[in-house]
């Protein structure tokens, strides 16, 4: 019976024991569970910290820096206002820095082949029929329009067709008829002054010489110029406001005084191409290539222009801005040549008439 007591004793310490062993091991795996969860919780929450930090400076603005301006294009095409004109080549433009001398002749003789296939029909546009009449007109032109020379000089021919008349003509009268052209006062005293120089001095007839033609009232190089190159046949460059602008635009030269202007584009070309040259030019200025706004968009020779977008360089904008036959506007002669009504020129409206 004793034996028996003392077996119960120890199976039942054996099992206490091993019912503590239990307990800790099961408290010892909460500990070390809650220990991991917690360990798990904190890697995690920083993963996520982590993650939230990189998402926060992948969203962070960013200093936004200025668009690079982009290059202004020349058009594919040049749209031709005139029928049967072809159109400039596909070409980037080009930039005159840089530009070695050989380039620079031949960029510049290229434009001027371009604008004579779109100018076919340029020429003077002060209306003349013999040289006197072509020197009093561009001594009147000084400070206005051809246009309204041309519809102002009928009347002073008509009353004094020939320099002994107009020498001989009372001021105020022709003060009266030349009020239109503005200045007329200080025009009157050259037309009348070169009249009587005319007279005296060469017989009545306008001399083909430039160092005589200067002489004269009221004349100077670019004056001569025009007399020499559309009365007599002799080259030479007109270098008037537009001419000016344009090869300065072209980067032909830089200089600003009309005299080194005439010597360093004359130097460009054969002296044959001179005169033809300058109607190009000036007749580009006029209908297209303008002071304040140059229709870019619809030029001929935009891929050679490096003054490309300073104007307007849509199409459809810049269309609107062509002036004379180019906008389907009347030109600047009250009896244009030929040639220019077959290419679609329209004639000038006579003084009064609109």
């Amino acid at each position: 019976m004793k034996k028996s007591s003392a077996s119960k004793e120890t199976a039942a310490s054996k099992k206490a024991a091993t019912g503590k062993t239990a307990a800790a091991g099961k408290k010892a795996a909460a500990k070390e569970t809650t220990a991991a969860e917690k360990n798990g919780g904190e890697k995690n929450a920083g993963e996520k910290t982590s993650a939230r930090k990189a998402a926060a400076k992948k969203a962070a603005p960013v200093k936004r820096q200025a668009p690079a301006k982009k290059p202004a294009v020349a058009p594919k095409k040049a749209a031709a206002a005139v029928k049967g004109v072809a159109p400039a080549k596909t070409v980037a433009p080009t930039s005159p820095r840089g530009e070695s001398r050989t380039a620079l002749v031949r960029r510049a003789r290229r434009i001027n082949r371009e604008l004579a296939e779109v100018y076919p029909y340029a020429h003077p546009e002060l209306d003349f029929e013999n040289p006197f009449q072509l020197v009093v007109a561009t001594v009147l032109s000084a400070q206005t329009t051809d246009l309204r020379v041309n519809q102002t000089t009928p009347a002073l021919f008509a009353k004094y067709p020939t320099p002994e008349d107009l020498a001989a003509a009372v001021p105020e009268e022709v003060e009266e008829i030349l009020r239109p052209t503005g200045f007329f006062r200080a025009k009157t005293k050259s037309v009348i002054g070169l009249s009587k120089a005319l007279a005296e001095d060469f017989g009545g007839e306008v001399p083909g010489r430039l160092e005589d033609l200067v002489k004269l009232p009221g004349v100077g190089r670019k004056t001569a110029f025009v007399v020499l190159g559309n009365a007599f046949g002799r080259p030479g460059i007109t270098v008037d406001t537009h001419f000016q602008r344009l090869v300065r635009r072209w980067r032909w030269t830089e200089a600003t005084d009309p005299d080194k202007i005439e010597a360093a584009v004359g130097a460009l070309f054969p002296k044959s191409d001179w005169t033809d040259l300058s109607h190009h030019v000036i007749w580009h200025g006029r209908r297209i290539c303008h002071a304040r706004k140059p229709a870019c968009g619809v030029c001929p020779i935009a891929p050679l222009c490096p003054a490309y977008g300073e104007g307007e360089t849509d199409p459809e904008k810049a269309k609107k801005l062509l002036k004379y036959e180019k906008g389907g506007f009347p030109g600047q002669r009250l009896k244009p040549p030929q040639a220019y009504l077959d290419a679609g020129g329209k004639p000038a409206p006579p003084l009064g008439a609109g």
